[in-house]
């Protein structure tokens, strides 16, 4: 059997962190190889258009578009490998498990292993948000960006953070009908403001990027609407109400403020949950920041983590978007070039520096907008005793409630209910039912261990992963 191949850096994902890392690990020498489910790289910030399109000017697509084409490119010069289609099943050791669509199953070594798997849109379970026409603004964005279609032509945007000013910004400008947005945080005051000035050294685009989004918003006259959360859709077979409510501190819906507006798309961005499969199989220790997504791997100050040889970037660590991701994957390089002997420590000092510098005043700013943008809890308790909590199983909330009556263990709620075993493996429906145990029996969301990993870290065909058959025609005689 012929050896596998070996390379000094394994980059498992495509988008932002490991695309500046293998651009930054490649000009340090070392072997690179980027690995990515998606027919293209460029993470979803920076999504490509598909086979068949044809891009003659980058800038009509915006400046994320743009700036994915130059990652993508200073990766590739640099002499790293990208290869798409392609999932990572397995870490063991310094041996990763690869399956790329429509061939089998391989293993390749890896002297270095860098997670960045990024970040997936937080789901957020109420009545009707299984309706067609509910949509995450993922999902939205991939319509808008790389199939060039509009979701619908009455839309009602729900949301907080940052995100909920800039998609539907952008939505207007591709010509939807935006009717309503929706933002679960308050407005920002005098105190923001003034916050938002003192951190406003490095974040200048950033400030000048709200501005131009917001007056977007009031030009098209599209009503923005603070501390209100969204409570229901209806429709019959697919969505054409839905019902917002005023939420306090918590996001916890005040009693009589339910009003209801006419729609045929509801796009929920509430923010991103990070991408923590590869990181829980690898054995890698977390921490907890709700406003970061929930579960965070651990890091230190070269995005190593706990475990020897594995290191983690970007918003699969804890979400604080693309321009943090960047500069994260290029420390993991440099931290990976570092230990495999191919710079110095001085060396690594000196091109960390103004990664670090950047890193330092995004999440400055970042903590000027924290009261504005904090996830509160009642976002875990929209769901009534019929809402589908699990999709991919059916699995309504008041099954839910039998089993975590019997249980605060996530593993024997899984088991009885057969939450989580689906084809999402648990992305959709484990945070919901995590603060659901954490609600019966005490304790908080952080608390709540998750559900054992299991391979294959992502859904596969059988026959990419079979054992090959004997040939041996003695065998059946």
């Amino acid at each position: 059997m012929a050896e596998p191949e070996t390379w000094d850096l394994l980059v498992a994902g495509g988008g932002p962190a490991g695309l500046a890392a293998a651009a930054q690990a490649a000009a340090a020498g070392l072997s690179v190889l980027v690995v990515d489910e998606r027919v293209t790289p460029g993470g979803q910030i920076h999504k490509r258009m598909g086979p068949g399109f044809a891009v003659r000017d980058p800038r009509a697509l915006g400046p994320d578009y743009v700036r994915g084409g130059e990652l993508i490119a200073a990766a590739a010069d640099a002499g790293a490998r990208l290869l798409t289609r392609t999932a990572v099943l397995a870490l063991d050791g310094e041996e990763v498990v690869l399956a790329t669509d429509g061939e089998r199953a391989r293993t390749v070594r890896a002297r270095r292993r860098l997670l960045a798997a990024g970040a997936y849109d937080r789901p957020v379970a109420f009545p009707g948000w299984t309706l067609p026409g509910v949509l995450t603004a993922g999902g939205a964005q991939t319509l808008v960006k790389t199939q060039r279609v509009l979701p619908g032509e009455r839309i009602v945007f729900a949301g907080s953070g940052p995100l909920a000013l800039a998609f539907p910004a952008q939505l207007h400008g591709y010509g939807a009908n935006v009717a309503l947005v929706l933002e679960a945080g308050p407005a920002p005051g005098p105190a923001d403001v003034a916050r938002m000035a003192r951190a406003a050294r490095g974040n200048v685009g950033l400030l000048r990027d709200a501005v131009a989004y917001r007056a977007r918003l009031l030009r098209g006259r599209v009503p923005l609407r603070y501390r209100r959360i969204v409570v229901r859709a209806e429709g019959d077979g697919r969505v054409e109400a839905v019902t917002h409510a005023a939420v306090d501190g918590d996001w916890r819906v005040v009693p009589g403020s339910e009003r209801t507006v006419a729609a045929d798309v509801l796009c929920l961005g509430y923010g991103f949950v990070p991408s923590t499969e590869l990181p829980r199989l690898a054995g890698c220790a977390f921490g907890f920041d709700e406003d970061r997504g929930g579960a965070c791997v651990a890091v230190d100050e070269w995005m190593r983590t706990s475990v020897p040889g594995v290191l983690a970037a970007g918003d699969g660590t804890g979400v604080e978007g693309s321009y943090v991701a960047i500069d994260e994957g290029r420390l993991a390089a440099l931290g990976a070039a570092l230990d495999l002997g191919r710079i110095t420590a001085a060396d690594a000092a000196a091109a960390a520096a103004a990664p670090r510098r950047r890193l330092a005043r995004k999440r400055a700013f970042r903590a000027a907008l924290s009261r504005m943008h904090r996830i509160g809890p009642g976002i875990f308790e929209l769901a009534d005793p019929q809402t589908v909590v699990c999709r991919c199983e059916e699995v309504r909330r008041a099954e839910l409630d039998a089993a975590i009556d019997a249980s605060d263990d996530v593993n024997v709620v899984k088991s009885l209910t057969r939450a989580g075993m689906g084809l999402c493996q648990g992305r959709n429906c484990q945070r919901q039912i995590g603060a659901a145990l954490a609600a019966r029996h005490g304790g908080t969301p952080a608390a709540v261990a998750p559900a054992t990993p299991r391979l294959p870290a992502r859904p596969v065909a059988l026959g990419a992963i079979a054992q090959m058959p004997e040939n041996d025609p003695g065998r059946f005689q």
